[in-house]
């Protein structure tokens, strides 16, 4: 099993796996996490990731990471407080949109204090000698609200009936 740092809740094989798949850790992430197998999708690898966070995988993380993924893994003294990752919630998952390219758009909620926080984010993963591995944040926060297009005085009107908007609904709004 991975390394798991004393302020770390154990988690073993038969345990519900940290990323909310509603698959035991044994069966999801942990042979991910163990190269046992290699991600075959963007989310399984988002995640890997995660479930790394939950349980202090800095190794994991290193590997699975674009800038860092072709240099050799060195452990740093942790500082401070670890944080604590509560759960993660999977948005949308979009298959390459490019060839080996993927984006998931998540949410990992994480402890502070008496509540809880969320980080919402949509990701770049890219496939690189068939593995899948983050490259960067696209977006962070929630996608933007998409608002209806404002219909101009002179455009056709939208109730379809072949006039135009100022001489149709506009009187009417």
């Amino acid at each position: 099993m991975s390394q798991t740092s004393p302020a770390r809740a154990a988690i073993t094989s038969t345990s519900p796996c940290p990323c909310g798949s509603g698959k035991t850790f044994g069966e999801c992430c942990e042979p991910i996490i163990q190269q046992k197998r290699v991600a075959t999708t963007a989310e399984q690898v988002m995640r890997s990731r995660f479930t790394a966070h939950v349980i202090g995988d800095e190794a994991h993380l290193h590997r699975t990471y674009v800038p860092t993924a072709s240099q050799p893994y060195v452990a740093e003294a942790e500082t401070g407080e670890p944080m604590q990752w509560t759960r993660l919630v999977i948005h949308s998952h979009e298959h390459e949109v490019k060839p080996d390219m993927s984006y998931v758009d998540f949410t990992a909620y994480y402890r502070e204090g008496d509540g809880e926080k969320a980080m919402h984010e949509k990701s770049e993963f890219l496939r690189v000698n068939g593995a899948w591995i983050f490259n960067r944040p696209i977006r962070q926060g929630p996608a933007p609200v998409k608002t209806a297009v404002k219909v101009g005085r002179n455009d056709p009107c939208p109730c379809g009936s072949g006039k135009k908007y100022k001489q149709c609904c506009l009187a009417k709004a």
